[in-house]
């Protein structure tokens, strides 16, 4: 087959990247469409691929990569097929050595952009004009999601069946109910992401096009001047740490406080609030904080490991113990938002005031909008990536118990090891030679399939991925790829300009400040009880999950992420400069350097090389 040579491009060729040593035959955890291939060659190398280290920091167990396959598939159904955003279809997605890169689909016939604006006009504006009764059903519809998944049996294989079986009661046998278990928990995943996506991108719209308006008419505004004119409105996300933030004062109060020492694990702090009455008052009322406030993710809620508060409570309790020592110096620990309020409302009185009346109507409206939309672009996360994914990876779980129980894993968690589709094959060869009281030979089968995967996992973890791969883009459309990731046209610029080693990075200015502290490099969440208090937290990109931490920083980096990212949006949040997007900070900045993080400017600068 011809091919047609890759444009000039700054970044290497998806095609010329090599497997590390060791980790040969990786392309087996993944499906045959997640790879470059070379039947693809012609469009995928002349394409521009960014590394989406904001959601896949790490190489994707096998089951994990349903949190690619369906989020993918929703958010272009919504994108190019619902809403029929003008300038953007879907998101097409391939792994190298693990690592997930995306690109966008852009739709560039004027004509066709002009038939999609009718579409979106049309189904947008009818959300926009019914925004919180919609909402109100939608969050509805989460919940009796969140139930369902909850009340879904994995069932057992008895010895016998019993009696209502054989005797007519109108019950299933096990092992269609097994396969039916299996096939609903997929289908809730499905359909849990198809919700995440139904409100995110017109959350995104609204902002993008206030955003526009206000760089159209006031052509010298900042970006985080925009982003602040929307900031400080309460969302549901915030509330677990406003509760951490409660239960901190409250430990003071009772005098259980001395329970929170640095460095004692969540079971040492709870066996000495256990032996007072008033520990235990104060252990009863956490417990009410728990559901559902402590359905939050550790990380981004996308691969298995990342275990709600419930499971994993290192850091809600690293964050009490923050709140404890901080109160006891006199310091609030409270999110400013009174001060966020008023300087929200300062800068949309005085950018309002520069405004012609018709386009200060315009401009007041697509700022109420944004205000009113906001919320769910925050919110949405909690019920989706946290509240539904932590427990629905325990599900999963339950299943992994059941094929450990009859030999075919080792341990429970080798299921996330296996592909989806594996694991249903698996599932068909137990029920089959449980039905029929045969041999299996998964017993032989998967242990050693499992046990190469982790060793590739581990192997991969230690390739650096290249932040980009392919034909560096003309021009950067794709509202959600700008909003959420930060990829604009000057950032991917810079990012093929910037040499490695240098001193100094740039990246968005997403929330304004000046200041010099010390860099602390975190890669895993593993590592984010670590942070010290006034240090600058420097990631691939950060989780709402991890706001409990915010109130110890001095500013925040990231390598990935724009203006409404959620680590934009957290660190505004507690009025912390940050720079997002930088493309590189984990791989230049080490823990322990001085750094200065100018978060109006956009630039971060090592001062201790």
């Amino acid at each position: 087959m011809a091919t047609t040579a890759a444009a000039p491009s700054a970044f290497p060729s998806p095609f010329s990247i090599e497997t590390p040593a060791g980790c040969e035959g990786w392309e087996e955890m993944y499906p045959y469409y997640a790879v470059f291939d070379e039947r693809r060659r012609d469009t995928d190398e002349n394409r521009f691929w960014f590394w989406n280290s904001m959601h896949f920091p790490f190489p994707v167990p096998a089951f994990d990569v349903l949190c690619i396959d369906s989020p993918y598939q929703a958010v272009g159904s919504w994108q190019n097929r619902v809403f029929a955003v003008p300038p953007a279809m879907g998101i097409d997605y391939r792994i190298v050595n693990g690592y997930v890169y995306i690109s966008g689909n852009p739709v560039t016939d004027p004509a066709k952009i002009s038939e999609r604006a009718e579409f979106f006009q049309a189904r947008a504006g009818h959300y926009y004009a019914n925004w919180s009764e919609l909402y109100a059903m939608w969050r509805a519809k989460m919940e009796a999601l969140i139930a369902e998944l909850g009340d879904l049996k994995v069932p057992e294989l008895p010895e016998y069946e019993p009696d209502e079986v054989a005797f007519g009661e109108d019950r299933n046998t096990a092992f269609y109910e097994v396969l039916t278990a299996y096939g609903r928990a997929l289908r809730l995943g499905d359909l849990m992401w198809q919700n995440h996506f139904e409100f995110l991108l017109l959350g995104y719209g609204a902002y993008g096009t206030f955003a526009e308006l206000c760089k159209t008419h006031l052509p010298d505004i900042p970006d985080q001047h925009i982003a602040q004119m929307v900031a400080g409105i309460d969302v549901l996300l915030f509330k677990p740490d406003a509760e951490l933030r409660r239960l901190a004062g409250l430990a003071l109060q009772m005098g259980v406080d001395a329970a929170f020492a640095s460095g004692r694990t969540p079971a040492e702090i709870d066996a000495e609030l256990e032996q007072s009455e008033a520990g235990r008052s104060w252990l009863a009322e956490l417990e009410k904080v728990k559901d559902p406030w402590f359905n939050m993710a550790t990380g981004d809620g996308l691969y298995h490991y990342y275990r709600s508060w419930l499971d994993d409570p290192r850091i809600p309790y690293a964050s009490l113990t923050g709140h404890i020592d901080a109160l006891r110096q006199g310091a609030s620990v409270e999110r400013p938002t009174a001060e966020l309020a008023r300087e929200r409302e300062r800068l949309a009185q005085e950018y309002g005031a520069l405004l012609d009346p018709g386009t200060r109507q315009a401009f007041d409206e697509l700022l109420a909008l944004s205000r009113t939309v906001f919320p769910y672009v925050e919110e949405h996360k909690f019920y989706c990536d946290y509240w539904f994914l932590t427990r629905w990876w325990n599900k999963v779980r339950e299943f992994g118990e059941l094929l450990k129980l009859h030999g075919f894993l080792d341990d429970a968690e080798d299921i996330f090891q296996l592909t989806r589709h594996e694991v249903a094959t698996a599932l068909d060869e137990l029920v089959l030679t449980w039905a029929t009281g045969g041999v299996a030979l998964g017993p032989k089968h998967w242990p050693p399939i499992v046990e190469v995967r982790k060793q590739l996992l581990q192997r991969m973890a230690e390739w650096t991925p290249p932040p980009a791969l392919g034909t560096t883009p003309e021009v950067v459309t794709d509202p959600m790829t700008i909003m959420l990731w930060g990829v604009t046209t000057e950032r991917v610029r810079e990012w093929a300009g910037q040499e490695e080693g240098g001193l100094v990075l740039r990246g968005a200015a997403a929330s304004p400040g000046l200041v010099e502290g010390i860099a602390r490099v975190i890669s895993s969440v593993d590592e984010i009880t670590e942070v010290q208090d006034g240090e600058i937290l420097v990631c691939g990109s950060t989780s709402p999950a991890w706001a409990p931490i915010f109130p110890k920083l001095r500013a925040t980096v990231t390598d990935v992420g724009g203006v409404m990212s959620h680590a934009a949006i957290v660190a505004r949040e507690y009025r912390l400069p940050a720079v997002v997007g930088t493309g590189r900070a984990t791989a230049v900045i080490r823990t322990g350097q001085t750094i200065r993080v100018d978060g109006a400017s956009g630039v971060v600068t090592v001062l201790e090389p």
